[in-house]
């Protein structure tokens, strides 16, 4: 006999339940309704790709995390470790068919060789929306406002969009003699949230010394409202700023949606990767500050040069599906996804499996989801398995119901049961129950 496998998983991977990936697709739908509402589309793109389209376009420390290798062809092939860079690749490919501005949402699984910790694996699910072929502040702010819709569309009521302009930090290390060192200032103050401020200026020390340390921690530290963090920006940088001036502009769009309360200007919010040239976000949790931003991303202007010399400048933004289904567990946001039918119809007569496939299609013609159990098994058994898959009614037509074309049905939550009833009578009563 052969040996057993140990049926186990890869560390950073999971299987997903019926219950958590009913939540998921749930998550999905209702974010895709948010999407099609401001008017973008669907795209896919290969899991796999060529390992020179995806190595080099975040950062050092992402290479480090891409799973690469030789496929069957000895060509060097990698898993996508997000899908920003998969899209670019395709808007290089396919930006002559597509209408620009191109505004598209993606749903994948994407593969990073990180550390894992709650809420974040190695395989998880990509959330994105993106807006491509404009370099504009209404764009910018439309990005913003669809992360913002998708917290509440969700039932989340206490969350921030953090955001910032990458530049700011070209301005002000200029103006500082720093700007040689301005890729390791970004990188240590966008670990400002996960490891403090403290030792974010232990690390800005070793970078620039004391007293610049000092400046930048003063510079990146929020005021009480957007437009007094605006002022202080403007008298720290010089006149004519590019990147104050479009946070000016994405200023007189907030204002009078009145999002100044959800959507924040925070200078310390820099992103990680090395792509993103402009407009920066990060959305955090009130209640959950601990697990980090749940949507983040912003303006790439120079990613799609990398595969064609025409120009097309994006924004986006992203959303760790696993990472967010953790937030709402945290928060208590209960799911209305269901995982087991309305109904059961229970199997009484051999000869009547023909009887019980078409009342079943006839339920579910009639807005009601069914399943039949699938073999004659004692009535115990049946009424048993129904219990483990929470379905809450059962039917019961055996020979003698048909002969008078009468139908039982049994709320299984409070063992009640209403007999002899007309197929009308039971569509009626079932509905009533499931109310």
């Amino acid at each position: 006999m052969a040996e057993i496998i140990e049926p186990r998983t890869l560390r950073g991977f999971r299987d997903s339940l019926p219950e958590t990936e009913s939540r998921k697709l749930e998550i999905q739908q209702e974010l895709t309704r948010v999407f099609r509402s401001f008017g973008l589309v669907p795209i896919d793109t290969p899991a796999m790709e060529y390992a020179e389209i995806l190595l080099g376009k975040g950062g050092g420390e992402t290479d480090k995390q891409v799973y690469r290798f030789l496929d069957h062809g000895q060509r060097h092939v990698a898993l996508r470790f997000d899908l920003t860079v998969p899209f670019a690749r395709f808007m290089a490919a396919h930006y002559h068919e597509l209408p620009l501005p191109f505004k598209r949402y993606h749903m994948g699984k994407v593969w990073r060789g990180e550390n894992t910790q709650r809420g974040r694996y190695r395989e998880f699910i990509q959330i994105d929306f993106d807006i491509v072929g404009v370099d504009s502040s209404s764009a910018d702010f439309e990005i913003m406002t669809i992360m913002a819709e998708s917290m509440v569309s969700l039932k989340i009521r206490a969350f921030h969009v953090h955001f910032s302009h990458r530049q700011l930090f070209n301005e002000l290390l200029e103006n500082m003699g720093l700007a040689g060192v301005y890729l390791p200032v970004l990188q240590a103050i966008d670990k400002l949230k996960k490891i403090g401020a403290r030792e974010v200026e232990a690390q800005l020390v070793e970078i620039s010394g004391k007293q610049r340390a000092r400046e930048i921690l003063g510079f990146i530290t929020t005021e009480a409202t957007n437009r007094e963090t605006l002022n202080k920006l403007c008298s720290a940088l010089p006149k004519g700023s590019q990147a104050v001036a479009r946070l000016e502009s994405i200023l007189q769009c907030i204002e009078p949606c009145e999002l100044d309360s959800v959507l924040l200007l925070d200078p310390s919010i820099t992103r990680g990767l090395d792509y993103y040239t402009g407009v920066v976000f990060e959305t955090f949790l009130d209640r959950v500050p601990d697990i980090g931003s749940v949507c983040s991303g912003g303006r790439y202007n120079d990613l799609a040069s990398l595969y064609t010399k025409e120009k097309l400048p994006g924004v986006g933004a992203s959303i760790g599906l696993d990472r967010l289904v953790s937030a709402l567990e945290d928060l208590g946001v209960s799911s209305s996804a269901k995982t087991a039918p309305d109904i059961l119809v229970v199997f009484l007569d051999e000869p009547l499996l023909g009887v019980y496939h078409k009342l079943s299609k006839s339920l579910r013609e009639n807005g009601l989801s069914a399943e039949i159990y699938p073999s004659e098994k004692k009535l115990k058994v049946q009424l048993k398995y129904a219990e483990k898959r929470g379905i809450p009614l059962a039917i019961f037509h055996g020979e003698n119901e048909k002969g008078r074309n009468e139908y039982n049905l049994r709320d299984l939550r409070t063992r009640q049961n209403y007999e002899a009833l007309s197929f009308e009578g039971l569509l009626d009563k079932a509905s009533e129950l499931l109310k």
